[in-house]
């Protein structure tokens, strides 16, 4: 729907009323596309306000109301159905999004009330209708009524409190808890996951460094070696646009750097699931500047992503091979990446949406499909030669879950301490040689990786 901002301005000029918040009115379509059409909040919002053309200061509004509303929606709905005459499974989709946008500006944003609810019940009008605006109307005004407390919830189980406080699903919060084994430490990660993420940059070697990049504005990462933050949007720095600049969250930077520490003469590297690219591109160029003699191939089992990944690493040699195949390769490799599809709950800060998208059942496939991947690198690896297994989630059963799986059915597999390596950074290294970062303690995504090592 590419064309709505400017449907939305026609038909306020020919009709004179409603008038709805633009503001208002793109969080709610891009809330609804979430919703109801499975659509990516990072990927749709900025089609929405590109059309737009709404300054900056209003783009931010849009933005945090937008993604707040995703994010927070379990809270929202907990709320909301205090207040309504039926389950919020028999209420009209249009009004529940509307509800929970009312909702999030009352409980979480500076908003005046009155406002809140008369701009939201604008939109109402506007994308639902009168009679469903009057309805919205009255729900908004019984939230603010009686400020929208949650006080009783103190009283319910651990889970079920920080649930709906933090707006997470209980399986997610339950995971948690398995990993950390403390419930403050889980409060203060599910706080974490519900503040918005900055974006990290990396400098990629041979096209871009650190003090280039600092005389451009850029402030560096302390403790990480080619990453830095910029005072603008990522999409506007201008080596960014050049291609020699990625954005790459810090965590996924240190996955990168560890693996790099494994680095030798005269290698085959394969990253066996490198879609969109970004681990790929620093790897090669890495490895391009540092060790010429060795060669990097990128497998990618969708070849629009494959072509993506061609277009960020500009480099053209990338596979277009399902991963769990192995004989689908002609070669082996002496050193295998596999940043492995996962549920992604390491990443909820950055992907509004995700937390209500996974569930145990996605769980349960992807834990398959990372044990056939890891099965697979195996036939693809040289003698010596070494697997990162990489996710973006800390839950056990695709972490340290696969570890010992994949120790207990290759036994000349070994694996490799982290401790061992020369890292400049050792920030999540584990005692059992693994690395687990934490959004709460490490400011990045919540990395898992292992190294293993193919004994002679």
């Amino acid at each position: 729907m590419n064309s709505f901002v400017a449907l939305v301005i026609e038909r306020i000029c020919i009709l004179g009323k409603p008038k709805p918040n633009q503001s208002r009115l793109i969080a709610y379509e891009l809330v609804s596309q979430v919703n109801r059409q499975g659509a990516y909040a990072n990927l749709r919002l900025p089609e929405l306000l590109s059309n737009s053309k709404m300054e900056q200061s209003n783009r931010a509004f849009t933005t945090e109301l937008a993604y707040g509303t995703l994010r927070m929606q379990g809270k929202h709905d907990y709320i909301a159905s205090k207040y309504l005459d039926r389950s919020i499974d028999e209420v009209d989709p249009k009004i529940v999004d509307l509800i929970r946008i009312g909702i999030h500006q009352i409980t979480q944003m500076r908003v005046p009330n009155h406002a809140a609810v008369s701009e939201t019940v604008e939109v109402a009008k506007f994308v639902a209708g009168e009679s469903k605006a009057s309805y919205v109307n009255a729900i908004l005004r019984k939230v603010t009524s009686e400020e929208a407390s949650i006080s009783e919830i103190q009283d319910l189980p651990v889970i079920q409190r920080l649930s709906i406080e933090y707006s997470h699903p209980e399986w997610i919060v339950s995971s948690f808890y398995d990993c950390l084994k403390d419930w403050q430490e889980v409060e203060e990660l599910l706080g974490s996951n519900n503040l918005p993420a900055a974006p990290d940059l990396v400098c990629w070697p041979g096209k871009s460094t650190i003090n280039e990049i600092e005389s451009l504005g850029g402030v560096k990462i302390p403790g990480i070696p080619n990453g830095f933050n910029v005072p603008i949007i990522p999409s506007e720095f201008p080596p960014v646009l050049e291609r020699r600049v990625g954005v790459q969250d810090r965590g996924s930077q240190l996955v990168v750097e560890n693996f790099l520490a494994t680095a030798e003469n005269n290698q085959k590297w394969l990253d066996l699931c490198a879609g969109p690219g970004g681990k790929a591109a620093y790897l090669y160029n890495w490895i391009k500047v540092n060790h010429p003699e060795s060669k990097f191939i990128s497998n990618e089992i969708n070849p629009t992503r494959a072509e993506l990944v061609k277009r960020v690493t500009n480099n053209n040699d990338v596979l277009v091979n399902d991963g769990t195949k192995p004989d689908n390769f002609l070669d082996k490799y002496d050193r295998i990446l596999i940043d492995a599809p996962c549920t992604g709950l390491g990443a909820l800060r950055r992907r509004p949406e995700a937390r209500w998208r996974k569930s145990v059942v996605n769980l349960k496939e992807l834990v398959a499909l990372q044990r056939d991947l890891l099965s697979s690198a195996y036939s693809l690896l040289n003698p010596s030669g070494m697997i990162a297994y990489v996710t973006c989630s800390p839950h056990l059963a695709e972490t340290k879950g696969q570890v010992i799986d994949f120790l207990g059915s290759h036994p000349d597999m070994k694996l490799v301490p982290m401790q061992s390596l020369m890292l400049e950074n050792k920030s999540g290294v584990q005692e059992d040689g693994t690395m687990q970062l934490w959004t709460h303690k490490n400011q990045s995504d919540a990395m898992f990786m292992a190294l293993f090592k193919k004994e002679v």
